[in-house]
């Protein structure tokens, strides 16, 4: 069996699921945003607020933008292990990757559950 470096011990029955249960998610988000939209009588600032306050809200918020992380996570790992074949230039770029990936979970975070 042929090791890469750079899989992390990961193989393709794992990416699978974890874009299918990223997909999931996402997919449930949208609808729970779409049910909002299409059952509130008017969306106002304080009626938006207020859907964003609840804490379920949040946390579905979060988990989705984990989601979203996840899934662009392995998608850009898979098309660096496939076009970007000198593993010093790949590790570097998948570093940046990591690094812009966790700012946006910590931002997302802070967005989220700010005041």
């Amino acid at each position: 069996m042929v090791s890469n470096v750079s899989a992390l011990g990961r193989n393709g029955v794992h990416d699978w699921l974890l874009l299918r249960a990223s997909a999931i998610v996402i997919t449930l988000y949208v609808i729970y945003i779409l049910g909002f939209v299409v059952t509130a009588p008017d969306i106002t600032y304080e009626i938006w607020r207020g859907f964003f306050a609840t804490s379920i809200t949040k946390v579905f918020t979060l988990l989705t933008l984990l989601s979203i992380l996840v899934h662009a996570w392995v998608g850009m790992w898979q098309v660096l292990t496939d076009y970007i074949k000198p593993l010093a230039l790949r590790l570097v770029l998948q570093l940046a990757i990591v690094v812009t990936l966790l700012v946006y979970l910590l931002y997302g975070t802070i967005v989220v559950w700010g005041a």
